[in-house]
C-alpha cells in the first residue's frame, strides 16, 4: 500500500506560495530531502542532503497536511523526483488535495505522475552550472496547470531563455505561462523587467513574494 511507504523529508511547514500563478496563496509546503543538483543560485543548501530531516510514511505526511487544511499544497525539494517514492506520494495527495503542485528541475521524467499534479517545470539556465541536465521531451509533456520556470542571473540568461521559448516552447498551450524569475542578488527585477517590455516575450515576470514579505535570507516561509 502506497501510504505505507516512506519519503525522506526534509521540512514540512505552512506559508505564503510565494512563486508560479498561484502566488498568494496559503500553503502547506513539503520540502523533500535531497538533490543531485548544485545550481549556483541554490538558496536551500541544507535540503541537499539525501540524508538530512527524517523519513516519514506517506500516510504520515498526508496526515499532516489534512491537519494543516490549507488550499494549496506544495511538494519541493531539493529535487522532490530524486526520491523513488515522490510520485507515490503525490498520488495519494492528489486523492485529498484539490490543488498540489510539484516543483521540479525537469531533470526527471514527469510523464507518468498523476494528472492533477499540477507540474511547476524549472529550466535549468547556463549560469545555474545545470543546463545540461535539462530533459527536453519534458516540455511537449506539459498540460493545463502546469507551468514553465526560468531562474535567470544574467543578461546572457535571458538571452538564452529567449532562444528556448523559440525552440522547445513556441507549441505550449496559452494555458500553460512561462515565468521568468530573476535571482535578485545578481539581476535586478527593474532590469529584466525593462528587457521583457522592450523584447515582449511570452512570459511573465516572476519575484519571489515570500522573501520580499519576509525577508531574503529567512527561512521556513
Amino acid at each position: 500500500m502506497s501510504a505505507s511507504l516512506r519519503v525522506r523529508v526534509h521540512e514540512i511547514y505552512d506559508c505564503i506560495q510565494g512563486e508560479s500563478t498561484l502566488s498568494g496563496m496559503p500553503c502547506t509546503l513539503i520540502r523533500l530531502a535531497g538533490c543531485p543538483l548544485e545550481c549556483s543560485y541554490c538558496d536551500t543548501p541544507e535540503a541537499i542532503p539525501f540524508d538530512n530531516g527524517a523519513w516519514m510514511t506517506i500516510e504520515e505526511i498526508c496526515g499532516e497536511v489534512t491537519r494543516k487544511h490549507r488550499p494549496l499544497t506544495l511538494v519541493s525539494g531539493g529535487e522532490p523526483l530524486a526520491q523513488k517514492n515522490c510520485p507515490s506520494l503525490l498520488n495519494q495527495l492528489a486523492q485529498q488535495k484539490a490543488l498540489l503542485q510539484l516543483e521540479t528541475s525537469g531533470t526527471f521524467d514527469i510523464n507518468k505522475l498523476h494528472p492533477r499534479v499540477r507540474r511547476i517545470l524549472d529550466i535549468k539556465t547556463p549560469d545555474s552550472d545545470e543546463a545540461e541536465r535539462n530533459l527536453w521531451r519534458n516540455i511537449p509533456r506539459l498540460k493545463s496547470g502546469d507551468e514553465v520556470k526560468f531562474v535567470l542571473c544574467s543578461k546572457s540568461d535571458y538571452q538564452w531563455a529567449l532562444s528556448i521559448l523559440e525552440q522547445h516552447c513556441r507549441d505550449l498551450a496559452d494555458d500553460i505561462p512561462v515565468l521568468f524569475s530573476p535571482v535578485e542578488s545578481r539581476l535586478a527585477a527593474k532590469e529584466l523587467a525593462e528587457w521583457m517590455l522592450r523584447d515582449n516575450p511570452s512570459a511573465r515576470l516572476q519575484l519571489q513574494m515570500h522573501k520580499h514579505i519576509w525577508g531574503m535570507e529567512a527561512t521556513g516561509v
